[in-house]
């Protein structure tokens, strides 16, 4: 049996909710929806390595790993905004576009249930199965 049957799918849908665990819906009616690249897919792994080698950087430069909360939400962004396909046409943030619009909205700490939300979503590989 071939084993590559069990391969996941590059990218999965996450329909956001609320703080309060309530679908969030946009003002046309639809659910705001985050399409993710997942671990399975080269998008995933390239964020995750330069994850990676900006604290071996850090490492190198300060010898410790010490970080603010700042510079910490900051790089998780940009992570998740690296492994963020698209936003739904409802969800939208000020007048911004593509990755400044990922990053804007995961490094707002006052909407930070959504960065919680496409965290544990691209953490599971379940969430990226086929489906039949």
């Amino acid at each position: 049996m071939d084993i590559r049957q069990f391969a996941v799918e590059e990218t999965g849908a996450l329909e956001l909710v609320s703080a309060s665990d309530v679908p969030l819906i946009g003002d046309d009616g639809q659910p705001m929806v985050i399409v993710l690249y997942g671990p399975g897919s080269k998008q995933y792994a390239k964020a995750q390595a330069a994850q990676q080698n900006r604290m071996i950087d850090k490492l190198k430069r300060k010898g410790k790993s010490d970080q603010s909360a700042e510079e910490k939400a900051r790089e998780q962004a940009d992570f998740l905004a690296a492994c963020t396909q698209d936003f739904s046409a409802n969800i939208t943030y000020e007048d911004l576009k593509g990755e400044a619009l990922y990053k804007a909205v995961y490094a707002d700490t006052s909407i930070g249930f959504i960065a919680e939300q496409v965290g544990k979503y691209i953490g599971d590989w379940a969430n990226f199965t086929k489906r039949s």
